[in-house]
């Protein structure tokens, strides 16, 4: 029986009774770069918040590498929505990427020079090393996008969940943003995106889920994103979304 990173089956979640997401089977493999993909309102960090224990199903099953959220959640990274974070707090860059490693240590054990070591190392694939003593409420939103990813990659998870990484930056963060998902996939890391930008899901992603309160399609990009599957989650032509 194949195992793969992540596996949801039966998956039904409601708020007020009204259903966001229902019936949801999903199966995502290992060593993929995937974008969720689907309308505002679908269900999109809906499905990756209740698969971290974020939010309560109604009903269905997730796994991780074939083990509960528990067993794996050493293993698990994620970098939420940069409008859901309290950037006032009065922490700076460096103290906020080593609460990465807080899951390896335990909360009440003192980070090593080993730990120290790792946080600086992910400071610098993400490109913030001059800023590490600045307070996080000092950065543009694309330095803080990119202190959190640097606080995900800290943990050396084996699959990183991201809710809309990509919102309000600049292109040129984006794409070294991109370099370091591309580069964390290459080294068999399964890193989950949603994502709103159509335009850019065949160049970024190897796999796309297009949801829209049910899965309409999962797959490799090339043989899921089509014309028929986008008008299907969107009730819309592709190539006028692509506009």
């Amino acid at each position: 029986m194949k195992e793969y990173a992540l596996e949801i089956h039966d998956l039904t979640v409601a708020y007020n009774e009204v259903p966001v997401l229902w019936d949801i089977e999903l199966e995502i493999p290992h060593g993929i770069l995937i974008a969720i993909v689907g309308p505002n309102g679908a269900g999109k960090s809906t499905l990756i918040k209740t698969a971290l224990q974020l939010v309560k199903p109604m009903s269905g099953s997730i796994s991780f590498f074939g083990k509960k959220y528990k067993q794996k959640r050493k293993k698990i990274g994620y970098v939420p929505q940069r409008g859901s974070v309290d950037w006032d707090f009065p922490t700076d860059v460096l103290d906020v990427v080593m609460m990465g490693r807080y899951g390896q240590l335990g909360w009440f054990k003192r980070p090593t020079k080993k730990d120290k070591e790792l946080a600086l190392e992910a400071i610098d694939r993400v490109g913030m090393m001059p800023f590490i003593h600045r307070q996080i409420n000092q950065l543009s939103g694309g330095q803080q996008q990119r202190v959190f990813l640097a606080r995900a990659l800290v943990q050396d998870a084996d699959i990183y969940f991201m809710d809309e990484p990509f919102q309000g930056i600049d292109a040129k963060t984006e794409k070294s943003i991109v370099k370091v998902l591309q580069n964390l996939r290459d080294r068999n890391k399964t890193v989950v995106v949603v994502h709103h930008d159509l335009t850019t899901v065949s160049e970024y992603f190897d796999w796309v889920t297009l949801l829209n309160t049910s899965i309409i399609a999962t797959g490799p990009v090339n043989e899921i994103f089509t014309e028929e599957n986008v008008f299907k989650t969107y009730n819309k032509n592709k190539s006028t979304l692509l506009r």
